[in-house]
């Protein structure tokens, strides 16, 4: 999931749309190349151990993003926090005054494979 400001979005555009498609790119990597993407977790410090690090980059299911609805997404995980009474607005406000999904759709188009 990302988040950012209405103001960011609206400032920088290109910026934005920039962000997601590196972040698309990157999950599309790791689920095709899980032993490079393992590699450079390792020599970028970020791991000690190879085989954890593509253990761990293996079982991540990275290319669900193409298949999952984000709308859905966002109305489940809403939905749980309403009902523990962490939110107070409902899913549906939630998504019709804070999501948007215009750069994903664009993305998703641009980035088949």
């Amino acid at each position: 999931m990302l988040a950012s400001s209405r103001d960011y979005v609206r400032k920088y555009p290109v910026a934005t749309k920039r962000v997601l498609r590196a972040v698309l790119k990157a999950a599309d990597l790791c689920a095709a190349e899980p032993d490079r993407v393992a590699r450079r977790i390792v020599s970028g410090g970020f791991a000690e151990n190879y085989d954890y690090a593509l253990q761990t980059v293996s079982e991540i299911p990275y290319e669900k993003w193409r298949e999952y609805d984000p709308e859905d997404t966002m109305r489940f995980f809403a939905l749980r926090l309403h009902e523990a009474g962490l939110i107070k607005s409902s899913p549906q406000k939630i998504i019709a005054d804070g999501t948007d999904w215009r750069f994903l759709d664009q993305l998703k188009r641009e980035l088949k494979a």
